[in-house]
Order: C-alpha cells, then sequence, then structure tokens
C-alpha cells in the first residue's frame, strides 16, 4: 500500500463502510470532520483523477460530499456522472416486475423491521433490523429472479439482498470510468468494503492497478481514511493528521 503514489494514480472509492462507517439506517450516516479536507488533497495530487462508486444514488453522494469527486458512479454503476457538472448516464434497465415490489412490500409488513429501499433498477431488502427474516427474504427474492431468464439476479450486501439488474456492477463502473481523463492513463486504486465491491476489486486489478479491502487490508474505515490522509501530508504545523477532530 505504501506504493500508492497519488500523482500517478486514479482513486475509486467506496462510500459506505468504506470512506465512512456503516450506520443502522443509510440516512444516519456521519462523515467524519476531516474527511472533506482529506478528499480534496487527495484529489489534488492525483489531477482530479478521484470518484466515488457507490451503491448509493448519484445524489445522496452529492449530499454527503458535494462536489468533491471529480466523478461519481452510483447504484452499483448504473448512474455514471463523468464530470463535475456532467450529465448523469444511465444504463438501459429491464423493468422490475411490479408484483415482485408488492410481494416485497408484503414481506416487509410480515417481518417487523424489514425495510424496502427503492432503487431505479431494482430495490433492496435490509434486515439488519430483523436478522430472523434474511432466509425467507432470500427464498423470495431467488423466487423473483428465477422467472427473468438471467435479467436480474441478487446481490448479497451487509444484512440486505439487493435485486439488481444482472451484468453492471462497481466493476463496470470502474472500466467505464478509466476510458476518460483524468483517469486514463493512470494506475486504477479500487477500495470497498463488502462483496458488492468485488467486481470493483477485480476490475481495478485487470487494468494494472489495485483493489484493497475493509477489513483485509485495513481494519477499519478510520484506518483507511488515516491511510488517505497519509498519501497527501507534507511537513508542516498540520502534519498531525487533524487530532483536534
Amino acid at each position: 500500500m505504501s506504493s500508492v503514489h497519488p500523482s500517478e494514480a486514479a482513486f475509486l472509492l467506496d462510500f459506505d463502510g468504506t470512506l465512512v462507517d456503516i450506520a443502522p439506517t443509510p440516512e444516519s450516516v456521519v462523515v467524519p470532520p476531516d474527511l472533506k479536507d482529506t478528499l480534496r488533497r487527495l484529489r489534488d495530487a492525483c489531477g482530479n483523477a478521484l470518484a466515488v462508486v457507490s451503491g448509493r444514488p448519484v445524489s445522496q453522494i452529492d449530499e454527503f460530499l458535494g462536489d468533491i469527486p471529480f466523478a461519481v458512479a452510483g447504484e452499483h454503476g448504473i448512474a455514471i456522472r463523468r464530470r463535475p457538472g456532467g450529465p448523469v448516464e444511465r444504463v438501459a434497465l429491464p423493468p422490475v416486475p411490479p408484483d415482485w415490489i408488492h410481494e416485497a412490500d408484503e414481506l416487509a409488513s410480515a417481518w417487523p423491521g424489514v425495510r424496502v429501499e427503492r432503487k431505479v433498477g431494482g430495490f433492496v431488502l435490509h434486515f439488519r433490523a430483523a436478522p430472523e427474516a434474511e432466509a425467507a427474504l432470500r427464498k423470495a427474492a431467488d423466487a423473483w429472479i428465477a422467472t427473468t431468464d438471467g435479467a436480474f439476479h441478487v446481490q448479497a450486501a451487509k444484512m440486505a439482498w439487493e435485486i439488481r439488474p444482472a451484468g453492471v456492477d462497481k466493476g463496470y463502473a470502474v472500466a467505464e470510468l478509466m476510458q476518460n481523463a483524468p483517469f486514463s492513463g493512470r494506475t486504477p486504486v479500487f477500495v470497498g468494503d463488502d462483496v458488492t465491491d468485488e467486481e470493483g476489486v477485480k476490475a481495478a486489478v485487470r487494468l494494472g492497478g489495485a483493489g484493497f479491502r475493509i477489513p483485509a487490508d485495513f481494519p477499519t474505515p478510520t484506518a483507511f481514511r488515516n491511510w488517505l490522509a497519509s498519501l497527501t501530508e507534507t511537513s508542516g504545523p498540520n502534519n498531525s493528521g487533524g487530532e483536534d477532530a
């Protein structure tokens, strides 16, 4: 990890569980006080080649980080904004059958604590507050996608099952972003924390770069944020890494 040089790298980073700590609900995530400054310095150091690649919609990343990332890929690659102020490009997707949503809502009613999160290309069944529902939710999800001839698949996430279109993932997003400036010609560095990030890791390695995982390579998001900060540290009065936070 010490061999990563921002002047030569392109950083493509997951958000939840990587840049920020996992929270009980997506809405309750807290952006650490020093993170924005760290990312600004990193973006300067890597010639703007900084992207967030998340399962969240692009608009939610904007709410948390503003215009700090040069590019944002949301919804696991379904939506990509390649530059600040640019258009959000969307992959053409198969329609989600309405009866799936109806049945998902019924499951949420039957299992208190289960939450259905709607997305443009699919939806997520969250069971963090009802872990006993995990098997029943997966059984329902498998039954749904079995009727689609491979058009959809079930993506495991942290205490959730996501029903999403097949063939579009974080690896797709990494490959797309690396085709254009300021990312092209640089060494991709992808960092994530769960199974939804594995395709991003594989894509970065396939393109001659590196993929890191939390907790395998960094024990916690805090440790990862500290590493990011160390990449742009310079001698001077602020070299302590901001421990006043």
